[in-house]
């Protein structure tokens, strides 16, 4: 289970990071935190602007809605997305590979979006 905060409408958890993945996609729970695998490496804050990217399309928000608070250098993040819900966080890392795979390309392009299952959630 992910923990989470939300306070005046932000919703704030930690994510950890795998960079130079094959492809960007939420991949679960690791620790309390959401794993996310991304596809840019970790160099000039490539891999910052991916998790960003991820995060506003699995959010459903403006890229100016997430915001890294800490973290910057490191695989441990802590983001906060203003206007996220709870439940759509939940709702992703409960299925996160079969049924509510995201995957986005480095250049800002939503490459594949897997739909879920009749009958899931």
């Amino acid at each position: 289970m992910i923990n989470y905060t939300e306070k005046d409408g932000t919703l704030i958890f930690k994510v950890r990071v795998v960079p130079r993945a094959s492809r960007s996609e939420l991949v679960g729970e690791h620790d309390g935190a959401l794993r996310v695998r991304i596809a840019a490496p970790p160099i000039d804050g490539a891999a910052n602007d991916e998790l960003v990217r991820l995060l506003a399309r699995v959010f459903a928000v403006p890229r100016s809605a997430i915001d890294i608070t800490a973290g910057h250098a490191a695989k441990l993040k802590t983001v906060c997305v203003a206007g996220g819900r709870p439940d759509l966080l939940k709702s992703k890392v409960e299925s996160p590979k079969s049924k509510a795979r995201v995957q986005v390309e480095v250049n800002n392009q939503l490459t594949d979006t897997s739909a879920e299952e009749p009958g899931s959630f």
